[in-house]
């Protein structure tokens, strides 16, 4: 039960952090609050006692990618940043909660007529051996996802050479 709450919780974190990161427009807020949701998918994964990707999710994005996020923000001149007021717009922001709430509907119907609910809660316990993970995350057949993490890291590279690149363009103009 109390997974649930602590699962309740993180959930409740995760969308709230999300939501207030897209929707605002001060860009150290919108850092945060991502940052907010990094730290809470790393406790879903301390949850599950998955402690290896807990790790990886907090030193790999929690604290890499919110870096890169600030050095981008630092590039931003202060003069743009400094004149930005926060408007809610209610006409945007219905058509969004629409949008989110069929998105929502959708979700919860596919769910329901998967087998996704009846093996939540049944009792059987049943473990992925640790084997089976390694093979998946490190392996190049299909669904596995080396692949991916080679191209997020050539990504990664791309996104820290532009960012030099821009700041060395600044420091030329000036």
């Amino acid at each position: 039960m109390a997974n649930i709450i602590m699962f309740a919780i993180l959930a409740a974190v995760i969308i709230c952090s999300a939501i207030f990161s897209v929707m605002t427009k001060s860009i150290m807020r919108a850092v945060t609050a991502l940052l907010f949701v990094l730290f809470a998918i790393a406790g879903l994964y301390f949850l599950l006692d998955y402690t290896f990707l807990g790790t990886a999710q907090l030193s790999i994005y929690a604290g890499g990618m919110t870096m890169i996020y600030i050095f981008a923000i630092q590039l931003i001149s202060k003069r743009r940043l400094q004149g930005l007021k926060e408007k809610i717009d209610f006409k945007r922001m219905t058509v969004a909660a629409l949008v989110a709430l069929v998105g929502f509907v959708t979700v919860v119907v596919a769910q329901l007529k998967s087998e996704f609910f009846e093996k939540f809660c049944s009792v059987d316990d049943v473990e992925v051996p640790m084997e089976k993970i390694g093979n998946t995350l490190m392996g190049a057949d299909k669904y596995q996802y080396v692949l991916p993490f080679e191209f997020i890291s050539l990504f990664l590279l791309a996104c820290i050479i532009g960012g030099l690149v821009v700041s060395r363009n600044q420091k030329e103009d000036k």
